[in-house]
């Protein structure tokens, strides 16, 4: 069994007083369609790193949701836990991805910063570079338009924005698309995540 830890966005429900984590349901239908099992983690660091320690997970989804508090964001509880589960699966060599978000948390955690786009929320636009060339969905009202040599660029939206990375030396992506939004899902999504996760079709 191939489980991926999942994160998980923060949704405030101020007339219930309460701090919900909330994942999206397509998240586990996309990975299951990946041959992957989904393992929510909760935003709280300890915990979370718990149970990426104890339940023999075999990579790691940084989902999209939330901006980062630094850029005006409301859920810190959400960087605290990303940021160390992204440590604890570099030091342990798992695979990683980020989607919207998540590759902004992969970004930052190398210091590149980030820059507000226009043009990138509800909309569709092509992509461009080492990837195939391919039209995709796009919610991010923060991008980047430079990347470190840590973190290689392969592939822009027609702005200029960085809309995909890889590192060069270590098993981590990043995408500003959501593929679980897609319906039916892009082969070509489906086909890189059985490959970075080791999933099956």
């Amino acid at each position: 069994m191939h489980l991926v830890a999942v994160t998980q966005r923060v949704d405030i429900v101020p007339r219930r007083g309460e701090r919900r984590d909330a994942l999206d349901q397509s998240w586990t239908r996309l990975l299951a369609a990946c041959g992957l099992v989904a393992m929510p983690m909760p935003n709280r660091p300890a915990t979370a790193a718990a149970m990426l320690e104890a339940n023999g997970m075999t990579g790691l989804l940084l989902t999209g949701g939330n901006d980062l508090s630094h850029y005006g964001g409301d859920a810190p509880e959400r960087d605290e836990t990303e940021h160390l589960l992204l440590r604890l699966a570099r030091e342990r060599h798992l695979p990683v991805l980020g989607v919207c978000r998540g590759m902004q948390v992969i970004q930052d955690a190398f210091g590149v910063p980030l820059v507000t786009v226009s043009g990138h929320v509800a909309k569709r636009h092509r992509v461009e570079g080492v990837l195939p060339t391919a039209e995709v969905n796009s919610f991010h009202g923060y991008g980047t338009l430079e990347s470190v040599d840590e973190l290689e660029v392969m592939g822009r939206a027609p702005d200029g924005v960085v809309e995909a990375i890889r590192h060069r030396a270590e098993p981590i992506l990043g995408q500003m698309w959501h593929p679980e939004r897609e319906s039916p899902y892009a082969a070509a999504d489906l086909a890189r995540i059985r490959r970075h996760f080791g999933g099956t079709p």
